[in-house]
């Protein structure tokens, strides 16, 4: 999360996919202008990034010229479009393309292409970053997109508040929720299903295990749980958007709720990426990752205790103990290095009573 000036923005769009939408957008320039002569009208401020990026990947001849107008105060579009900085450039039978870094109401496109009408050019063409296609309210056709978003105030990648969060590469949107979202970590023995069970009541969070999800999928039959069931049936992995979809469902559930516990996902970067543009589709985000700490010998001897009344084989082997533990260390070493670039890993004793494990749990969350 960032904060510009008085407002918090969580993560949304990563670089890498932009990117892609970029190389996309110009491979169909290329095809579309390559004997036109194109002249590229750069929207400014907003565009300039974007404006750079396509011409870096157009590769025929072209002009390239520039406009200034606004509309937007703070967060809110004034309906208002002026010009601030004029074009000079002879357009007579050219053909245009302007270039911008977002399409929402499609005021400044409707404005510009008025300008552009009394310098009679052959034709205008429009190319946007960002498409906010269920708020456009013009008749003007939006010829090439990168990006089709909901209508949700963005910054970054050219796109500012009140001037800040334009060199951002990545695009973040305005925070919307107070959701507290834990990933919550433990290693067998830990006490990680006792502590989820009392967080869940103090704090009202929605706990969701990932293991319990599979199960109720499967055991219902739903389109999702067959389709988990597929893989599982042929002994391979069910993939991360089959699982992700599991979760969105939940959360779907419970739209309303404070937060959630996420309990056994993510495993990976690529998990927990996709968990981050899940929370940040509701307007959120992970609020931190929490792992309860335990010596390695203090878990072998809790889990071997257990295996005397549980019935698990599996707690009663101490070879097999030491291997579930070591197989959770090589997890999430990967995950906590992911969290701790954001600041956002935290870890808790997790020896003690059960009351003095949920005190140290709750001094950080209270303090996130």
């Amino acid at each position: 999360m960032i904060k510009l000036h008085d407002l918090q923005f969580v993560p949304f769009i990563k670089e890498k996919r932009i990117v892609s939408a970029i190389d996309e957008l110009a491979d169909t320039l290329n095809h579309d202008l390559k004997d036109k002569n194109p002249v590229f009208i750069g929207v400014l401020n907003g565009a300039f990034m974007f404006f750079s990026e396509v011409l870096k990947r157009f590769n025929h001849d072209c002009e390239v010229s520039f406009v200034k107008l606004s509309s937007y105060d703070g967060t809110t579009s004034t309906n208002n479009v002026k010009e601030l900085i004029g074009l000079e450039t002879d357009l007579s039978g050219r053909t245009v393309v302007v270039i911008e870094d977002i399409v929402d109401t499609g005021n400044t496109i409707e404005a510009l292409s008025k300008m552009l009408e009394a310098k009679h050019c052959a034709e205008v063409k429009i190319a946007t970053l960002f498409f906010k296609s269920e708020v456009y309210q013009k008749q003007i056709h939006i010829d090439y997109f990168g990006i089709e978003i909901p209508n949700r105030f963005i910054v970054g990648y050219g796109l500012d508040y009140n001037e800040q969060g334009r060199n951002l590469t990545d695009v973040y949107q305005l925070k919307t929720s107070n959701m507290t979202n834990l990933v919550l970590f433990g290693p067998p023995g830990a006490g990680k299903g006792t502590q989820a069970e009392v967080l869940k009541q103090k704090y009202d969070l929605i706990h969701i295990s990932t293991g319990d999800v599979f199960r109720y999928n499967i055991k219902n039959a739903t389109e999702l749980g067959v389709l988990a069931k597929s893989y599982i049936d042929k002994g391979q992995l069910v993939p991360d958007e089959v699982t992700i979809n599991m979760l969105n469902a939940e959360v779907e559930k419970n739209a309303e709720a404070n937060g959630f516990i996420f309990d056994g996902f993510p495993r990976t970067e690529a998990q927990a990426d996709s968990l981050a543009e899940l929370l940040a589709s509701k307007g959120s985000e992970v609020s931190a990752m929490v792992a309860l700490e335990v010596d390695d010998e203090v878990l072998v001897q809790r889990l071997l205790e257990r295996g005397k009344t549980s019935g698990r084989p599996d707690d009663a082997d101490e070879g097999v103990i030491r291997n579930r533990i070591k197989v959770y260390y090589d997890e999430t070493a990967i995950l906590k290095n992911y969290y701790q670039k954001q600041d956002k890993y935290f870890g808790v004793d997790g020896v003690g009573a059960i009351e003095e494990i949920t005190g140290r749990l709750s001094d950080t969350i209270d303090n996130l």
